[in-house]
């Protein structure tokens, strides 16, 4: 794997474990709370965080929207076991997915279905930030909503 991919699945283990951590220390009654109303609760955040890696795997090949709607139709998690089954399974399908990328396949350009255009690098890049930006949204929802400060370390 090129050496800059393996810097950013590093990144994403951190967040991985981090969230491994935070999920064990929730109680089942924690997944439902739902700090604002009409926006997501504890367990469909952690849901779609689960999701992120072979959703965003699937746009960086330029996946359309029907194929989207069609994989989110599927994505079903309820219990936090569940959740981190397919966290862990979802990030492993995204690793092998760039596992053996070439130089010239990483920094060939691919369009989203809303129109937006990286390199694969760059997804991955994006991968990254969009597990950070919800894991932040997820510590601050329990630490500001909830008073749940779970004292998982963020970073190493």
């Amino acid at each position: 794997m090129n050496m800059y991919c393996q810097s950013a699945f590093h990144q994403l283990e951190v967040v991985i474990a981090s969230l491994s951590e935070i999920i064990g220390q929730l109680t089942e009654e924690d997944m439902q709370l739902r700090p604002t109303r009409g926006k997501y609760s504890i367990g469909e955040l952690l849901a779609h965080m689960a999701t992120i890696p072979a959703a965003d795997g699937y746009i960086t090949e330029g996946a359309s929207k029907e194929k989207m709607e069609r994989f989110y139709e599927t994505v079903n998690m309820k219990t936090k076991e569940e959740i981190l089954d397919h966290l862990f399974h979802n990030f492993a399908q995204l690793k092998a997915q760039f596992e053996y990328y070439t130089e010239e396949e990483l920094q060939e350009e691919t369009t989203s279905w809303w129109d937006v255009r990286y390199t694969r690098y760059e997804w991955l890049v994006q991968i990254v930030a969009h597990m950070y930006h919800h894991r932040g949204q997820l510590q601050a929802m329990l630490v500001h909503s909830y008073n749940k400060d779970l004292e998982v370390l963020l970073f190493e």
